[in-house]
């Protein structure tokens, strides 16, 4: 059985085959910050004042990030 990386989808309990079974990647800020050539402190600086992607808190230490949410701040704040 193949060990499933943390880049790869999660399927949840049910059908892997089902597209409604599959959980978005989730992005750490470390990760999205390297993404996007910054620091970590300026990604939280963002967030904290409103002008960063899109974030999910799966705990008051926990945020995290999909993909398509960073690549659609990306576009808004394209010059």
């Amino acid at each position: 059985m193949s060990k499933i990386s943390r880049r790869d989808h999660l399927a949840v309990a049910g059908s892997a085959n089902d597209p409604n079974d599959v959980l978005p990647i989730l992005w750490t800020s470390r990760e999205v910050a390297e993404a996007l050539k910054v620091t970590p402190s300026t990604l939280c600086r963002w967030r904290a004042t409103g002008k960063g992607p899109r974030v999910y808190w799966l705990s008051p230490d926990s945020p995290r990030y999909r993909r398509s949410d960073v690549l659609a701040w990306l576009e808004e704040v394209a010059a």
